[in-house]
């Protein structure tokens, strides 16, 4: 039974308005599925998928005409992995302008060519949505709150990608799949990466200093590559919907750090195939790493389905006293700490208070981190 998506009434809601529709995020979490339900509900449509090659070659030069004739009589029409088709935004851009009537939908799993083949040509003409793994508010609705909070542990572990979800009982297998080269397929294509064993060992350096600041120049000489090389990498895995950047807050401030970043993953079971570790909860000693990245990567999902608009940050001051995560909303910080152990307490540093004394303080743990991510 597939999983219904938040996504899916956003999209509808804007279909009536004269803009093309493009969904991105990760692979295999489920923008094809979704498009796909979304279009038969409205009728018949034609696809393209991008990741056919006589498709692509099919769609090589654009005119009118041309796209008269594969549109034909359709009404709606779908182009999956459009990034794969070379100037795809100049050829839907005729459709859009000479072509009326014609509901167009994109799908795309990477932003590395996203923005000069699709974003740039469509300005104006558009409507985008990222869709990222099962949320926890989709996976309450799928399930109930009682079954969903009896499953926490689980996914922890083993991350929210729909198909490990759906296929409990081969979820380690499917996971250590995923998490190989085929998530990384648009990157090793489309970032003119040569060796594939950086970018493995990289995303497994990354892994074990979840939740702490990472250094560049540190992951350089540990990699044995210049600084340069690490920066770029770390941008392509964030154009693929593979891992995240937390900036540092800093407003000037004295005693505040400055250019420091922590770096999360999308998704919770990737971290844990990249280093092959799926240890009960009771047997880890990176619980605490685990439960942060957990309910910021759902945080990220709540405000992108609910059009939040928010800065994202951590802080941290030179005295050592920190903060997991802070939002920035039209000028409004709010602090957060992540515990997961409900019995322990979390302090509310002295000097945030003194930088920041109009921001609110919160600590998330198990009992109540619905409010947080829903």
């Amino acid at each position: 039974m597939l999983i219904e998506r938040i996504l899916k009434e956003s999209i509808l809601k804007r279909w009536g308005d004269n803009k093309i529709i493009i969904v991105t995020g990760p692979r295999q979490v489920g923008k094809t599925t979704l498009i796909h339900k979304i279009c038969k509900s409205k009728g018949k449509y034609l696809v393209l998928n991008g990741d056919d090659f006589a498709t692509q070659e099919l769609l090589k030069n654009f005119s009118k005409k041309k796209w008269q004739t594969i549109i034909g009589n359709y009404k709606t029409v779908f182009i999956d992995e459009a990034q794969r088709i070379k100037n795809i935004g100049l050829g839907v851009k005729i459709i859009y302008d000479e072509i009326p009537n014609v509901k167009i939908l994109l799908s795309g799993s990477s932003a590395i060519d996203l923005n000069s083949e699709i974003k740039e040509p469509l300005t104006g003409r558009k409507w985008e949505f990222n869709l990222f793994p099962i949320s926890w508010q989709e996976w309450i609705n799928h399930t109930n709150f009682i079954d969903a909070r009896s499953d926490l542990e689980n996914r922890l572990l083993y991350g929210m990608y729909p198909e490990i979800i759906l296929n409990e009982d081969d979820k380690k297998n499917l996971l250590m799949e995923l998490s190989s080269s085929y998530l990384y397929k648009d990157l090793l294509e489309y970032g003119g990466i040569r060796n594939p064993k950086i970018i493995n060992d990289l995303l497994k350096a990354l892994a074990f200093q979840l939740g702490n600041e990472v250094s560049y120049n540190e992951l350089a000489q540990l990699l044995q590559i210049d600084r340069a090389t690490v920066e770029k990498y770390i941008d392509l895995l964030e154009k693929s919907f593979v891992i995240f950047k937390l900036q540092a807050l800093n407003n000037n401030q004295r005693n505040e750090i400055k250019n420091s970043r922590k770096i999360y993953f999308y998704d919770n079971g990737i971290r844990n195939a990249i280093i092959q570790n799926f240890n009960p909860i009771g047997l880890r000693n990176d619980i605490g790493a685990l439960w942060e990245n957990f309910v910021i990567s759902e945080r990220i999902k709540k405000n992108k389905y609910q059009k939040i608009y928010a800065f994202q940050y951590f802080w941290r001051n030179y005295y050592g006293q920190e903060i997991d995560y802070v939002e920035d909303i039209n000028g409004t910080y709010y602090a957060f700490e992540f515990k997961w152990n409900e019995k322990r307490k979390a302090k509310y540093p002295k000097a945030y208070q003194k930088l920041y004394p109009d921001s609110s303080f919160q600590l998330i743990n198990r009992a109540n981190f619905e409010e947080f991510v829903i």
